[in-house]
């Protein structure tokens, strides 16, 4: 995947502009007091883009809606209609928020609710804000859509405006879809409706020849760039229609346009793509009827909803503790390696929750494993197969692992991290020193990286794991041996 162009700067930036209440308009925080599957749930939005991923069916376009109905422009009952037939459930649903609104009040936040109450919904002194839904109808081809049947016809005569398109919506589109529309048109055609027309090589083409993510795009920047400062953005799976690259550029032209215009973006996703340019403050998953707040990748939320293909599943706190035991599973299993997977689910919290329920749930029809860090406030137990990791903050215990044992095995390190032997000393004095400088231990092995030569975060740290797994052989070992066991049993 490649890496985001939205700089850290940017992101810290924009969540202390949150922080701050540094907006005229927004939505900071939602309590779900009961809607669907959701109770007693509550959602921060601490970075004015959020994305919303879980599985089909995990209540993600539910919290989409309750956001959306904080504001006068949602009626509540074009994402909660209530049936005649079947819905006699929705009594006491009811959704609170914290929003600014400093047309309202200038100095402070305010508080509004919605809910569902003898038969109907009531919100108290609903507030105004402009907002804007996309839906997933919107990659519906355009040859599809019914009120554009009449534009088939062979009678039927344009009369309307066709216009250019604007600089800016043409520069951001061209962002995106990495295509020049400079020379694209919009026709006017009546009751509100309009409809696209492309060019390319000289030859004009219209919008029943586009492809349904173009269209979509194409349609979305030019209303969220019309759109009022400060507004609402809602889109449902914003990676419908798109290339891979396209969902990532999307969300960075969402992050860009917060920047510019102070607008906040809520979105639904099942794509890695559209997290990559997200701070972890940034994404929320919906599991279980639960909201967990943190980077989980698609991947280790599917582990996490329980739909996974491999014999056992291993939930860590984190990336880190995921390289870890990956090393030394890779190293210990051999062909057995193959039928396991770790998942880094964001907190050792989350960590021995998610395995406790998975062992608890007679549905799931794989094995699971909890490895906490050292330092985890979280209790191992043998007996229900939560271990820890040895040491206190796992980056330093590798670290100085190598450490004790830098004088025997230099050259093996300087050559792991891709410098010629002959370079081992300025690699063990590098090593010796950044010790006594770090001050985050996060960053021990990009920095050292950056020390020897610009040698990348993941070969230094790759080094260092395959060496501490030689020097900690027992504790190897016998990991892996209850691994074996599991899988046998």
């Amino acid at each position: 995947m490649e890496r985001s162009e939205i700089r850290d700067s940017t992101k810290i930036s924009l969540i202390d502009k949150v922080r701050r209440h540094d907006y005229g308009k927004y939505l900071l925080r939602m309590d779900i007091i009961k809607i669907r599957g959701f109770s007693e749930q509550t959602i921060t939005f601490d970075f004015p883009v959020t994305a919303l991923i879980g599985p089909n069916g995990s209540g993600k376009s539910s919290i989409l809606g309750a956001a959306a109905c904080a504001y006068k422009a949602t009626k509540p009952g074009s994402f909660f209609p209530k049936s005649a037939i079947g819905d006699n459930s929705m009594g006491g649903w009811r959704a609170e928020y914290e929003i600014i609104d400093k047309t309202s009040n200038h100095r402070q936040s305010i508080r509004r609710n919605s809910k569902f109450k003898s038969a109907k919904w009531i919100r108290s002194d609903v507030l105004d804000r402009s907002t804007k839904f996309f839906g997933i109808e919107r990659t519906v081809p355009a040859g599809e859509k019914s009120k554009y049947k009449k534009l088939m016809r062979s009678t039927y005569h344009h009369t309307g405006v066709l216009s250019g398109i604007e600089h800016e919506v043409a520069r951001q589109i061209e962002h995106i879809l990495g295509k020049d529309v400079s020379n694209f048109r919009v026709a006017d055609i009546g009751g509100n409706d309009s409809f696209w027309v492309g060019h390319a090589d000289g030859v004009n083409y219209s919008e029943f020849h586009f492809g349904a993510g173009e269209s979509s795009i194409i349609r979305m920047i030019k209303e969220i760039e019309s759109a009022p400062n400060n507004s609402l953005i809602l889109i449902e799976e914003i990676e419908n229609g798109l290339h891979p690259i396209a969902t990532r550029r999307m969300v960075e032209y969402l992050i860009n346009v917060a920047e510019r215009k102070g607008i906040q973006a809520i979105f639904t996703t099942h794509s890695d793509y559209a997290l990559g340019p997200l701070p972890s403050e940034a994404i929320w998953a919906c599991i279980n009827g639960k909201l967990k707040q943190g980077k989980l990748s698609v991947e280790a939320l599917r582990a996490v909803s329980g739909r996974v293909d491999k014999e056992i599943a291993i939930f860590v706190e984190d990336v880190f503790a995921k390289k870890w035991v990956d090393a030394i599973l890779r190293e210990k299993l051999g062909i057995h390696f193959s039928q396991i997977e770790v998942y880094a689910v964001a907190g050792d919290g989350n960590a021995v929750n998610t395995h406790k329920s998975h062992r608890a749930n007679p549905a799931i029809s794989f094995k699971s494993i909890c490895i906490i860090d050292g330092d985890s406030s979280q209790t191992n137990d043998d007996k229900i197969d939560i271990y820890r990791l040895p040491g206190h903050q796992p980056e330093l215990t590798i670290y100085e692992n190598m450490l004790d044992h830098l004088e025997d095995q230099i050259v093996i390190l300087t050559v792991s991290c891709q410098r010629a032997p002959e370079n081992q000393n300025i690699v063990k004095e590098k090593t010796e020193e950044l010790i006594r400088t770090n001050r985050d231990p996060h960053l021990l092995f990009s920095q050292l990286g950056v020390e020897i030569g610009f040698v990348s975060e993941d070969i230094v740290r790759g080094a260092f794991l395959s060496l501490w797994i030689r020097n900690n052989n027992e504790y190897c070992n016998d990991l892996s041996q209850k691994i074996k066991t599991l899988l046998e049993k």
